[in-house]
């Protein structure tokens, strides 16, 4: 598993989803969490020092563990905000909320996260893990008006850019070709924006992400960026938190869809449980997260 840069391309970096995600049946699972590490999440509790049971976003919800400090990053010049902080700053479901499915079904484990993500996904098995950084991403620039940077790749190599769908422009794809024609008049609303993500979802991979992306070294690991692994199966977590210390030793937090298309939530950490939800960069030569 690598880490891309979400300012690379945009993001295409945090922008493609995993295609092997993908309909590859609902019961279906494509990684095992050891028994030690199932007894990790059952029986050890995250720190009450670190959770905040009536925060509302990801920075009011989670404190730091002791010596660290949130990351801050603000755009003074522009005066906008930044991807680093609209994901700290997002908005989060009432402690204790559990996973549902696209169906409205529970997830079958919901003893892996620890927060949920106040944002739909949707009504169509699609926005699985990649699915929901993409959707993450999309969202920010929509809400900033920078359309044109809204830009995604299908599987083969064709270029979805949001700004043409806007004018009214409609994707046509026939076995692996894939065309633009033009049917509608303009179209600016919310509603056709999410249609737009629709046709990304069901045509993007992974498989065309990392070849799109440059890999980062953890050193330089920010928040946006995104942990990949392409191929079937593949998997797709977002870092939507970090804090550091002193010796600038960093801490980061995750966020993943899963499949079938369920709520984006934050995940557990297994193998630290002292710190969960956190995660150490420091020394990191493999992830590992509950379900991958």
């Amino acid at each position: 598993m690598q880490i891309y840069n979400r300012k690379t391309a945009y993001l295409i970096l945090i922008l493609t989803l995993v295609f092997s995600c993908k309909r590859q049946g609902q019961n279906n699972q494509v990684s095992v969490l050891s028994d030690s590490g199932r007894d990790a999440i059952n029986h050890v509790p995250t720190s009450t020092n670190i959770i905040n049971k009536n925060g509302k976003t990801i920075a009011t919800r989670f404190n730091p563990i002791k010596g660290y400090t949130r990351t801050k990053s603000t755009d003074t010049i522009n005066r906008v905000t930044t991807f680093e902080n609209y994901l700290q700053n997002f908005p989060l479901k009432p402690h204790g909320t559990k996973v549902y499915l696209y169906d409205g079904e529970e997830k079958h484990r919901q003893d892996l996260h620890v927060a949920v993500l106040d944002i739909d996904a949707g009504k169509r098995d699609l926005q699985q893990c990649a699915d929901a950084t993409m959707r993450l991403r999309a969202e920010y620039l929509y809400e900033q008006k920078r359309y044109n940077e809204i830009t995604f790749n299908f599987t083969n190599g064709f270029k979805a850019t949001y700004s043409k769908w806007r004018k009214g422009y409609r994707i046509r794809v026939k076995g692996n070709t894939v065309t633009w024609y033009k049917t509608q008049r303009e179209s600016k609303s919310y509603k056709a924006f999410r249609k737009y993500l629709v046709m990304v979802f069901s045509y993007a991979g992974t498989l065309s992400l990392e070849k799109e992306l440059d890999a980062v070294g953890i050193e330089n690991l920010q928040i946006g960026d995104i942990f990949i692994q392409g191929g079937s199966p593949g998997h797709a977590i977002i870092v939507v938190d970090m804090a550091k210390n002193d010796a600038d030793e960093k801490i980061f937090m995750l966020a993943q869809s899963y499949m079938p298309a369920q709520d984006i939530h934050i995940l557990k950490n297994p193998n630290d449980t002292e710190i969960s939800p956190w995660y150490k960069a420091t020394n990191l030569e493999e992830l590992a997260t509950p379900e991958w």
